[in-house]
Formats: structure tokens, C-alpha cells, sequence
């Protein structure tokens, strides 16, 4: 079980995820579109807090850097999804721990694009 912390719209969701052997097949299917983002991943350590992709969509733009101090609310990442821009925020105060994602890079539900602590 893997356990995500997803904010919309300044709202923090604490969400449970229960994998499957089903799910196995279609993570094959994508790992070549997750090969790319293997490099901003292994640039800085994971964080305890993720801040996942409420939905499908594009990077606009990441506000944010490893290392920055960063209060609760504060945009780290700019998401676009269906022709309209969403900030991506601090669900908490704490420091940001890695950012898993660059501008122009497309996420699906749930993928991780920051971390902190």
C-alpha cells in the first residue's frame, strides 16, 4: 500500500493506493515514457512528504528548487491540465527535498513531482 499526500486547490487529501498484480502489466507498458524522468529523480534524496499530480497533464513550470525553504501554500510547481494552469502547493512549512520533474515533461495521476521535509 502506498499512501500519497495530493493537494487541489489548497485542499490536502490523504490518499491510500493498494497495488495489484493487475496494475503490474500497464507500469510495463509506461516505463518507457518513466525513463527520462529517472534523471531529476536520482539528482537529490527523496523527502518524507510527496506531493503528487492530482491529474494528467503538463509541467509549466517549477517554482521551486531543491534545498528551498518553503511555507505551507507556497507554489512549487505549475501543472497544465485541460487548457487551464494549476499551482501546485506546499502542503505544509519545510524544505524541499527533491523536484522529480521539468518544464515541458507530461504526468499522469498520482506521479510524483516534489518531495520534502
Amino acid at each position: 500500500m502506498k499512501n500519497y499526500t495530493i493537494t487541489v486547490n489548497g485542499n490536502v487529501y490523504e490518499v491510500s493506493v493498494e497495488e495489484s498484480g493487475e496494475q503490474s502489466a500497464p507500469a510495463a507498458a509506461a516505463a518507457p515514457k518513466a525513463a527520462p524522468k529517472a534523471a531529476p529523480k536520482a539528482a537529490g534524496p527523496q523527502g518524507g512528504v510527496k506531493i503528487s499530480a492530482p491529474m494528467p497533464g503538463k509541467i509549466l513550470k517549477v517554482a521551486a528548487a531543491a534545498g528551498a525553504s518553503v511555507k505551507k501554500g507556497d507554489v512549487l510547481v505549475v501543472l497544465e491540465a485541460m487548457k487551464m494552469e494549476n499551482d501546485i502547493v506546499a502542503p505544509q512549512d519545510g524544505t524541499v527535498a527533491s523536484i522529480n520533474v521539468s518544464v515541458g515533461q507530461s504526468v499522469e495521476p498520482g506521479e510524483v513531482l516534489a518531495t520534502m521535509n
